[in-house]
Parts: structure tokens; sequence; C-alpha cells
């Protein structure tokens, strides 16, 4: 059974419904657009993006370091929230980079978990999302792979660094999550965790 496909700000239940579901996939994928090379050969450019997690409090706040899961923290310190390591390319099908959630061992001074990617060393190497395609993120149940729900990021990204692609929160005992979509400046995830400080 295929998910359901959001669009920009859509909302849906996760739990809601689905008795049983705790352990969650969010996935990541993307792929770097084509250019026209020298003689017309068609080119790709090797951008590495990085997915990560912010687990944030009520207020919006990253309360602690270790609530930032990313390339270089692999889990949260509760390890509710597991990071299954860089990819370098986005070359190949499927997702570049996973996030694994436990939903019932999310401590409970988390209210949401925020989903973001950010282009390794963007400033340096001259790149911005204008040069990703195809990027989506995507939630599926951890047990058996289902996919509940996947968001094709399909805006114009050009000129951004950063991608704040969705969120899953608590709504009363349940988990929703939301598409949100939304470019940012960030050239290393560590500023874009800065700014829920």
């Amino acid at each position: 059974m295929a998910g359901i496909n959001l669009v920009k700000g859509q909302k849906i239940d996760l739990t809601k419904g689905n008795a049983g579901l705790s352990n969650v996939i969010v996935g990541l994928g993307w792929d770097p657009a084509e250019s026209k090379g020298l003689f017309g050969f068609k080119k790709q450019a090797n951008i590495d993006c990085d997915a990560s997690a912010l687990l944030l409090n009520a207020d919006g706040k990253l309360t602690k370091k270790s609530n930032l899961v990313c390339f270089h923290n692999k889990q949260s310190a509760c390890n509710s929230v597991v990071h299954s390591g860089d990819n370098l390319t986005g070359e190949g099908d499927g997702d570049d980079e996973q996030i694994r959630v436990n939903l019932s061992a999310v401590p409970a001074d988390v209210s949401r978990i925020l989903v973001v990617v950010n282009i390794y060393d963007a400033v340096n190497r001259k790149q911005d999302f204008g040069m990703i395609r195809s990027a989506y993120i995507r939630v599926a149940n951890a047990s058996g792979g289902a996919e509940l729900v996947k968001y094709n990021l399909t805006d114009n990204y050009s000129g951004f660094t950063a991608l704040i692609c969705g969120e899953l929160y608590r709504h009363g005992s349940e988990w929703k999550f939301a598409a949100i979509g939304e470019g940012s400046q960030a050239a290393h995830i560590n500023q874009l965790a800065e700014r829920y400080l």
C-alpha cells in the first residue's frame, strides 16, 4: 500500500488509527541535477547533502547538544532518534539517508522532531539546493517498511543551502507529521541548530 502524498503545509496523523505504530523511519532522498558540460555532455555535480533531526521542546527550543542528531552525532542521548550515517553523493535509488525514530521512547520534554537537510561545505563548493532535484521526505513504518506519507519538495530552492523538510510532532497522545519545505541559509548544521537555542 502506497503512502499518502502531501503538499507543502499539509499535516497528517501518524499514530491515530495506526495502533501499535511506534517505530518509524524518516527517509530523505535527492539527486544531483544534471547540467550541460563541455561538448554538451551531461554531468552531475558531486553534492554531499546531510540529513539531521532537531529534538525540540514545546517552545521550539533545542535544550541539549545531544538533541541534535546528525552525521557527527548519530543518536540522541535517549536513543529514541538514530541516524543511518552519511551518504556523500545522493546517487542511487531510494532513500539517501534515514533517521529512525522510536516514538514511544521520545522523552516527554521533546514535542517536535524537526528534520532538515543541508549541503556540506556549501559555501566553499559554491553549491545550493537549486543544484538538487527529486528531493523528498517520507515516513515509513519500521516494521515491514510500509510507507505512511511522502512529501516531494518541488519548490525552487536556488540560493538556499539548507532545507527544513518536515517535522514529527506531538498532538496530545498522538504523533503527527507536517510537510514544511522551507529553504534556509545555513552553511553548516550547527549554524541552523543555533537558531533554536
